[in-house]
């Protein structure tokens, strides 16, 4: 099914166009890595397409049927599927195997239609595009248009891949992949408004690391920038799908808890005071390193706080009585004492 010799370009090797060149061979070049699904469900010539795509340089996989096609879909994902459709059954057909693509949308489709074209559903779902990127080459078309459609929809597909790697950037710190802190606030604000709208709990903790500046003083930044790792994978491992986590800067982090209440709220807390120095005791330096952190945190049940920043003010002077009380604690805003709270013009 797939030709394991080693695959050569059209233009034998060169890594400039010839002059006169045809314009479509420069497209032509072998993909490493690429893997290409063909949905051969008609069983009628499609397996020579698929020839002519293992020696261009694709992996090769076939399937002659729809239930196999669904099945290699969902445990070994392609990077482009080449999908002949049962005739009759074309536009059902592929709306099944559209939806079986994986679901970050890095998974092209390209269709192969009736020389007469395809039916305006087809051609709906193609503009769509909800499952990633699509497109249509004719039965009839020749190798190197079929070879020029699977380069273009790899194009598409790298390009998109790109800007979500550009979008997460922008939206996530480098060292924890945690959101950044303007992101967050707009994913808090979000939150306590559909809460306050819903009546649902709401939970916000804050988390700042026990003297953080002594242990660049004792060690490199290199190590610190090393504790700041660990510490906001500990963080991403104690979250819910449904949670969201961001650095605010140096050794401040915040966790938001959709659909949380107080007693879960504190198990949460109470999981980052382990795990926080269990992630950072494996660092090999000396003096040793034990790191723990201070926590503070507010929950609101739809109705008990005025805005999502007066929440946040709450953490905050939660936060501070547990540093100030020695740290490698969490404290709920609520238990303070009314008159300390008073005092501290909450």
């Amino acid at each position: 099914m797939t030709d394991p010799s080693p695959s050569v370009p059209a233009d034998g090797g060169r890594s400039e166009p010839a002059p006169r060149e045809r314009p479509h061979e420069h497209v032509l070049v072998s993909r490493a890595g690429v893997t290409v699904l063909v949905c051969d469900h008609r069983g009628e010539g499609t397996l020579a397409r698929s020839r002519l795509l293992g020696q261009l340089g694709y992996s090769v996989l076939v399937s002659a049927s729809v239930r196999r096609s669904l099945e290699m879909l969902a445990h070994s994902p392609p990077t482009l599927v080449l999908l002949d459709s049962l005739a009759g059954l074309g536009q059902a057909e592929f709306e099944v195997i559209d939806r079986g693509r994986r679901a970050d949308g890095r998974t092209g489709l390209l269709a192969v239609v009736a020389d007469d074209g395809p039916t305006m559903g087809l051609l709906a779902a193609v503009r769509g595009e909800r499952h990633g990127p699509i497109d249509l080459v004719h039965r009839g078309a020749s190798d190197d248009e079929l070879a020029v459609r699977v380069e273009m929809l790899l194009r598409r597909i790298e390009t998109r891949s790109e800007l979500e790697r550009l979008q997460h950037l922008a939206t996530h710190d480098d060292r924890t992949d945690l959101l950044r802190p303007q992101v967050f606030q707009d994913q808090l604000r979000q939150h306590f408004s559909a809460a306050q709208r819903h009546h649902l709990d709401l939970g916000l903790l804050l988390l700042d690391l026990d003297d953080f500046g002594r242990i660049n003083k004792l060690h490199d930044h290199t190590v610190g920038d090393e504790v700041i790792a660990r510490v906001g994978a500990a963080v991403r491992r104690s979250l819910r799908a449904e949670d969201v986590a961001a650095r605010l800067g140096g050794d401040e982090f915040c966790v938001l808890l959709p659909y949380t209440r107080k007693v879960d709220a504190a198990r949460v807390v109470q999981r980052l005071l382990e795990q926080i120095p269990e992630a950072t005791s494996e660092l090999k330096v000396d003096p040793p390193l034990v790191v723990t952190a201070s926590l503070g945190f507010e929950t609101f049940n739809g109705e008990d706080i005025e805005s999502e920043g007066h929440m946040r003010q709450h953490a905050e002077e939660a936060l501070r009585h547990a540093k100030r009380s020695g740290g490698d604690r969490g404290v709920y805003y609520r238990s303070l004492d009314s008159a300390l709270r008073a005092a501290r013009g909450a």
